[in-house]
């Protein structure tokens, strides 16, 4: 399976936007974005002037790198999100949401999204009951995710992530369990400044 294998911490200085790729580390002194905003690399770009396609391409590439996702994966969710009532750009954020290992993330089961997807694809969860190690896989409303009694006691589940969750779900922390209560909505994606627009045009063209 392709994966990203740079640093991460090089995306959000490069999307000059903090992603939260590595867990507890972005919210403390440690994080590479607070302490260099600078894009990588030799040159300073602050200067040059972008393009309109230069735009969308930057805010579709930071949506990528924020949920984890890979080109392909990216654009079939985003075919996905066009076949469904309602604006293309908030179906595709909710779908992104609504995504296995952006779910796990978002209950506090993982410190980071990419963690979340180790996890996942480890086989540490059930769907229903059931086994489940598919990271891309869609969830729906009333799906209930649960650690595996076999992993419970696993060293990645000591120490929860201190984050609220979203409205959208409910968690039982004690029992390593939760469910997805309702459709997760616009206003639930904590990406900020994101524009979802951007990207519909991108592809559009």
């Amino acid at each position: 399976m392709a994966r990203y294998t740079d640093a991460a911490c090089r995306l959000c200085r490069r999307e000059g936007a903090k992603l939260f790729l590595k867990g507890e580390r972005c919210y403390s002194e440690k994080c590479s974005f607070a302490r260099r905003h600078k894009a990588p690399g030799m040159h300073d770009n602050s200067r040059k002037k972008i393009s309109e396609y230069g735009t969308q391409l930057r805010e579709k590439q930071k949506t990528k790198r924020f949920y984890g996702v890979l080109e392909k994966q990216f654009r079939n969710t985003f075919e996905k999100a066009e076949r469904m009532q309602g604006k293309t750009g908030e179906n595709l954020l909710k779908l992104l949401e609504l995504r296995f290992d952006n779910v796990i993330y978002r209950m506090g089961f993982a410190q980071s999204r990419a963690q979340a997807r180790q996890l996942v694809s480890h086989g540490h969860f059930t769907i229903n009951g059931k086994k489940a190690n598919i990271p891309s896989m869609i969830l729906k409303v009333g799906d209930e995710i649960a650690v595996k009694d076999t992993s419970k006691k696993s060293a990645a589940f000591e120490n929860l992530s201190s984050r609220p969750v979203p409205a959208w779900l409910s968690v039982d922390a004690e029992a390593l369990k939760g469910k997805i209560s309702v459709a997760p909505e616009r206003a639930d994606v904590d990406l900020a400044d994101l524009k979802e627009t951007l990207i519909v045009e991108l592809y559009s063209k």
